[in-house]
């Protein structure tokens, strides 16, 4: 994936708090709670429901967000479209990061069960 710089400098600029009231109302559109959103968010970066709402009155921006995870080791594991593109082809870890998160959403609110989703066996 040829992502201008530009492209990542406003990924990494974005806030979480931004876009989470988007993948909230995502999932609720689909039938899913904010809790199993939780549970997926938490699956991919190891944060608690504390600490994501103390990041999102933060304002945190992606870059910091991802900088303060620890990325399930699985995650390497979520492949496919996102956006366009093939999320195993992108370069810049961030942005593979924040595409990591927003596959999670889509399979959320597409109804995929929690163990795929999840990435289990």
């Amino acid at each position: 994936m040829n992502n201008s710089s530009a492209q990542q400098e406003r990924i990494a600029k974005m806030t979480f708090a931004s876009v989470y009231p988007l993948y909230v109302a995502k999932v609720e559109r689909k039938g899913r709670t904010k809790a199993e959103l939780h549970q997926v968010i938490t699956w991919l970066t190891g944060f608690d429901d504390r600490k994501l709402q103390q990041l999102i009155e933060e304002k945190a921006t992606f870059e910091t967000f991802f900088q303060q995870a620890v990325l399930n080791p699985n995650a390497t594991l979520i492949t496919g479209l996102i956006c366009g593109y093939r999320i195993e082809e992108i370069e810049e870890p961030l942005t593979r990061k924040v595409r990591y998160l927003d596959k999670l959403v889509d399979e959320l609110a597409k109804g995929r069960k929690m163990e795929k989703i999840l990435r289990s066996s």
